[in-house]
């Protein structure tokens, strides 16, 4: 009896410095202090409502939850979790529900509840986080039963920007960054597909479109996108497609030149030919609908970009300059043009419109109401503005929320609040989150695990925990726990302590100290 006594002494010591990570903090909770024992050989979840989504997603994390081979559990250890969803039917969209309960009491009885499968989903993770491996004893525990946690996103658009133009990034790696996202409750995957230097889609509608890849190789065919936006969604992450323009695309020009204004300035895209709107609907339609791409990207919103638009392509190219004077155009009236038409476009496929917000600081209140603004200049003011006047808004500041921001570190990023000078009203319907941008520059397979993680997860947490949810010497010792759970899971995550984002670690340490 002393021994035993001594030996959970010594490991409830362990726990409390090597916390089990529990990220992102959930909407509330209570807990108790009885360890229980979970049984990792036999140990299953059941349900009364079963779908092949469940089945799929009860063996991932039979898988995540028990990476190590346990001894025999005792007669009494817990061995299964009881898994309820209410309604199986909701299609993954902007305002799903994501809400759950999840019970575990000190004799065992482990309910999983949610409305959603998506619920599910984060709940199964918040489980996976608290059964944890004892080395001691070779055996699974839960540690401070009973929990009773009721969780819910505060925000519904919680994203991760994925650039595949600047550098190509193969689907095996996307795949590994959507688990990764799962992890910390991260629902969508903007992907940020074509841009100037590369155009890696081969467009069933205009498929000259590819010439502009980096290579033959370095391309992704439609079943490719179709199998990354199924494999989001079996995790419970919509994948919403950008296809910037009019700016950000002079790599259509390769395949067809004669939508860009000339061979020596190809951007923006010519707005005086019909033809470029030809392309660009064949276009949005081959992820919207339609031949072979028919549900491609089923989610609803559908990202145009619209940033940094140097319209002097237009007033330096003759015939261009002609077109707009005849119909008493400036050459901003021209930009409105373009977003106009092209916002149309995607609207004419049923699909609601996000653009960076310089279409707001040029048209403002001129764009359709639907249009969702997304913010990102460094000292940017817009959301009080674009939320007063009843648009919606996401949130992603340079020099904060940009992962490709090195000298960033993830305390500035947790404590970054998307509602600063935003009413609570309007923070509580018309801000719809925020994402953090992993711009590719100096990013591809050799390193972008590693600038996104652990830094994505102060952000994650900032998009799902209550707003209260702020005091980073308290988040510090779960970050580091975090950033070993992804290690553990084979995500490439650096360093906490980093000052300069994915340097590797200065010398021998353990995870939880660096």
């Amino acid at each position: 009896m002393h021994t035993s006594i001594l030996l959970l002494t010594v490991l409830s010591c362990l726990h409390v410095a090597y916390a089990v990570p529990f990220w992102p903090a959930p909407k509330s909770s209570t807990n108790g202090s009885t360890t229980i024992i979970v049984d990792g050989v036999t140990f299953n979840f059941v349900t009364k409502t079963p779908s092949n989504d469940l089945t799929n997603a009860f063996e991932r994390y039979k898988a995540l939850t028990f990476p190590h081979p346990a001894v025999s559990a005792p007669t009494n250890a817990v061995a299964f979790c009881t898994v309820t969803v209410a309604n199986l039917n909701v299609p993954l969209q902007l305002y799903a529900d994501e809400s759950y309960q999840l019970d575990i009491s000190d004799q065992g009885i482990i309910t999983l509840t949610s409305n959603t499968v998506y619920g599910s989903y984060r709940g199964l993770e918040t489980l996976s986080q608290l059964i944890v491996f004892n080395f001691d004893t070779q055996l699974y525990q839960i540690a401070n039963t009973p929990w009773s946690i009721a969780d819910a996103p505060r925000f519904p658009h919680r994203g991760v920007l994925i650039d595949s133009s600047r550098h190509f990034e193969p689907v095996a790696t996307l795949k590994i960054i959507l688990e990764s996202l799962v992890y910390a409750k991260i629902n969508t995957m903007h992907w940020h597909i074509v841009d100037s230097q590369s155009f890696p889609f081969d467009s069933p509608s205009f498929p000259k479109l590819s010439m502009g890849a980096w290579s033959p190789q370095e391309r992704y065919t439609v079943d490719d996108v179709a199998e990354v936006v199924e494999y989001a969604r079996q995790r419970g992450i919509r994948v919403m497609i950008e296809i910037d323009n009019p700016g950000h695309a002079g790599a259509m020009c390769v395949g067809y030149p004669e939508i860009c204004p000339s061979a020596t300035c190809t951007q923006p895209l010519d707005l005086t030919n019909n033809y470029t709107f030809e392309v660009l609907g064949g276009l949005f339609n081959d992820f919207t609908g339609g031949q072979r791409g028919a549900g491609l990207a089923p989610e609803n919103l559908f990202h145009l970009g619209g940033d940094e638009v140097d319209t002097s392509c237009w007033t330096n190219t003759p015939r261009i300059a002609q077109w707009l004077q005849q119909r008493g155009l400036t050459a901003d009236q021209g930009y409105m043009y373009f977003v106009q038409k092209s916002q149309a476009l995607a609207k004419a496929q049923g699909r609601d419109v996000v653009g960076w917000e310089e279409i707001w600081d040029h048209f403002g209140t001129k764009l359709d109401k639907s249009t969702i603004i997304h913010q990102w200049l460094p000292g940017s003011t817009i959301a009080s503005n674009v939320t007063a006047n009843g648009y919606r808004l996401l949130w992603s500041t340079d020099g904060v929320w940009y992962l490709d921001g090195l000298s960033v570190e993830w305390e500035a990023m947790y404590a970054a609040e998307p509602c600063n000078g935003v009413t609570d009203s309007a923070c509580d319907t018309l801000v719809l989150g925020g994402e953090g941008c992993m711009w590719g520059e100096t990013a591809d397979t050799s390193d972008v695990l590693q600038t996104i993680w652990p830094r994505l997860g102060a952000i994650a947490e900032r998009l799902w925990s209550p707003r209260t949810t702020t005091d980073i010497t308290a988040a510090s010792t779960r970050m580091s726990g975090f950033r070993c759970l992804l290690n553990q899971r084979g995500i490439a995550a650096a360093p906490v302590k980093n000052s300069v984002a994915r340097s590797a670690p200065p010398g021998p340490g353990g995870c939880y100290d660096q």
